[in-house]
């Protein structure tokens, strides 16, 4: 018997995306609060943020075959609640050197997560014959918005952040129980391999798709991790106001990549890639130069939307390739991806420590251009042409139903 509300199959991946960047967002705009708890500065900051992403370059590496074994189901019903779990616990750390050790477990169980949605997203493309995965990751920024509202009403009506957290978790097995009971994977694409190795090697094709995400990437984590800081420390702002510059990050990502399936359908992956990396630089340049609250508010907005749409596009594009399995495209795609987000946080905490924290943005401009300079490889057609039509995709994914 499968338990929540009737979704279809493309409305449940939705749902997943944002009950999953709920179920972890929550913890960013308490990230002051766990800062002057443990008496640290930005460096040690950043380097005990490092157990999220090494964990998830762990699983990323390793972590498809056996999730493909396991089956998609029944690996992903108790990984979102455990996710909420996993930072739960981490906030209880007395030390930098704890918080590590406790992030390191969340980060193989978000890359665990990251795998299965991102190729749950691209087999319901494939069954549907109509582009989602830009919609999809909207969902995501959707749901780490409502995570930055929420944790900034509750910080500041002073409640810790360990209650906070713990609240999370329930709010997720709500969310896991009414929204995705009745989920089940949608079938697998064709590909010209059907083994899959339990190392993702990056093909050449796929380490230019990882340039294009690398601006993103660090804005990306930037934003997530130190607006709310940014906002303290150049500003002095209250806790609300320093975590509603989270939600503006997630909110105008959120806008950005549910409006561009249709861009894209229309022009092509490339142009509108290079159009938001060009408003992602002027996003730095705002919060780099800000004089006021407003302006940084506006440079995290830019920065959103600029942002939104790289790493979704690029997943599109390593997934529908037909080398290898998706599974193992995207994975390899996105462990390599994510080395910013390993090498990200303690440089950035340094930067900022050292050189104060606007610096720590500025660094995101080189890697525009590098983003800007490798975005043909995306595509340079429209991007409707890519899919199948909608009986045609039916079809072959009827053919090829996935034994989960």
């Amino acid at each position: 018997m499968r338990f929540g509300l009737p979704l279809g199959p493309q409305h449940r991946i939705y749902a997943a995306f944002a009950v999953y960047a709920f179920s972890m967002g929550n913890i960013f705009p308490r990230l002051p609060d766990i800062k002057a708890a443990m008496g640290v500065q930005e460096g040690a900051l950043g380097l005990s943020l490092i157990g999220t992403p090494l964990g998830t370059l762990v699983s990323l590496t390793v972590a498809a075959p056996f999730l493909e074994r396991i089956g998609f189901r029944r690996a992903l019903l108790p990984l979102i609640p455990l996710v909420a779990l996993g930072y739960a616990l981490a906030s209880h750390a007395p030390s930098p050197i704890a918080f590590f050790l406790l992030l390191f477990p969340v980060g193989v169980l978000l890359g665990c997560v990251e795998i299965i949605l991102n190729v749950e997203a691209d087999r319901t493309e494939f069954l549907i014959g109509r582009r989602i995965m830009n919609r999809a990751h909207s969902f995501w920024s959707i749901g780490f918005f409502s995570a930055g509202l929420f944790g900034g009403v509750i910080a500041h009506l002073g409640i810790s952040v360990q209650v906070h957290l713990a609240l999370v978790v329930l709010i997720s097995i709500l969310g896991v129980s009414l929204f995705l009971g009745g989920y089940q994977p949608s079938p697998k694409r064709e590909t010209s391999e059907t083994a899959t190795p339990k190392f993702a090697r990056p093909t050449g094709a796929i380490l230019v798709l990882v340039a294009v995400t690398l601006s993103a990437m660090l804005m990306e984590g930037a934003s997530l991790d130190w607006s709310a800081i940014y906002m303290r420390n150049v500003f002095e702002a209250g806790p609300f106001l320093a975590a509603f510059a989270v939600a503006v990050f997630a909110f105008c990502q959120a806008t950005t990549r549910f409006f561009a399936d249709s861009f894209v359908d229309r022009h092509s992956p490339a142009a509108v890639a290079r159009t938001l990396i060009v408003v992602m630089a002027v996003g730095i340049a705002l919060v780099f130069f800000s004089p006021m609250p407003a302006v940084s508010l506006l440079g995290f907005a830019m920065l959103g939307v600029g942002s939104g749409t790289l790493f979704p596009l690029a997943v599109s594009a390593a997934a529908q390739r037909t080398d290898r399995p998706a599974a193992i495209n995207v994975a390899a795609l996105t462990q390599i991806a994510f080395v910013v987000f390993l090498l990200g946080p303690p440089l950035l905490g340094f930067v900022a420590e050292h050189w104060g924290i606007r610096s720590a943005f500025g660094l995101g401009l080189p890697l525009v251009v590098v983003s800007f300079l490798t975005a043909g490889s995306l595509g340079r057609k429209p991007a409707k042409a890519s899919l199948p039509g909608e009986g045609d995709a039916v079809a072959k994914a009827s053919a090829h139903q996935d034994a989960f």
